[in-house]
Order: C-alpha cells, then structure tokens, then sequence
C-alpha cells in the first residue's frame, strides 16, 4: 500500500513523508506529505494537502483495500517530522533526531552519514557513534531548538 500512495503523491509533486495504518470500527489512513526539498515556511498547505486526500481517496475507492468504510486524514509533517526512509535519514545528515534505539530506547542523535539503504551511522555524544540498521531506527523525528524560537521572537519584541 505505501508504494501506491507514494507513487501518486509523487505523481502531484509532492514527498510521502510518512503511512500510518490503524484499525478498529474504520481503518484510518492517516499520510503526511512535503515539498521535496522544502524549508520552513515553504511546506504543504491545505489546499495541497486536498489535492492529495483526492487522488488517494480516488484509489482507495476503486480498489477497495481498506474496505468501503475508512478515514483518510492528509497533513503536513510538521517541523519536528518523521525521518522514516533512507532518502530522509539522507536528507537531513547533520540533524539531530530523536528515536529509539534497541537497548538504548529514546535517544537524541546526530545523523553522521547514511551508509546504503539500510544502515545509518548516528553521533550520540560523549565520544560515542553507533552503526544501526534503519529497521532498528523506531519512530526517529527531527529534533527542533525551540529556545532559538524563543530568541529571536524577544528580539523582536525589543
């Protein structure tokens, strides 16, 4: 199923950031899309989001894989987004990520390099790198300073 909803959220021009599937009395569908290469500021906007909700739901409708009765919620991913897929842990080199790690649990890391599609070397401090397999990174999202926010928001209250 992700493959068909990437291939068309690519077809719009738009990154597949991340699919969750839940079930229960309907199966919810929850996507969250980007811009590839986007900044802040320069992300999805609802009438994007729309646009995708639109043509997945079209699928979905057709080829009934979640049944006749789903919710599809189409979002952006926010500024602390998941890093779910080697093209990401790639994207963001450089960038602090929180995620779980077995035998370590939840743990801030700098991503160092991403070595194939498949293993990403992580700078956890203190001297120590690790070698992990992607499969082994759990629900890792970028980490954001928000005492940077604060900063520059008392400047210019100055």
């Amino acid at each position: 199923m992700i493959a068909e909803v990437r291939n068309r959220t690519e077809s719009l021009g738009f990154e597949l950031v991340d699919v969750r599937q839940r079930g229960g009395k309907r199966t919810s569908l929850q996507v969250r899309i980007d811009r590839p290469g986007s900044g802040p500021g320069e992300g999805v906007t609802a009438d994007d989001c729309a646009v995708v909700s639109r043509a997945v739901e079209a699928w979905l409708d057709e080829s009934g894989v979640l049944g006749p009765r789903y919710v599809l919620e189409v979002s952006s991913p926010g500024i602390e987004r998941p890093i779910r897929w080697a093209q990401h842990w790639r994207r963001f080199e450089g960038h602090e990520v929180r995620v779980k790690l077995p035998d370590l649990g939840k743990v801030k890391a700098t991503i160092v390099r991403v070595i194939d599609d498949d293993v990403v070397v992580l700078w956890l401090g203190r001297g120590e790198e690790v070698t992990v397999s992607l499969e082994d990174a759990r629900d890792a999202t970028l980490v954001v300073e928000w005492s940077q926010f604060d900063r520059s928001r008392s400047k210019t209250a100055n």
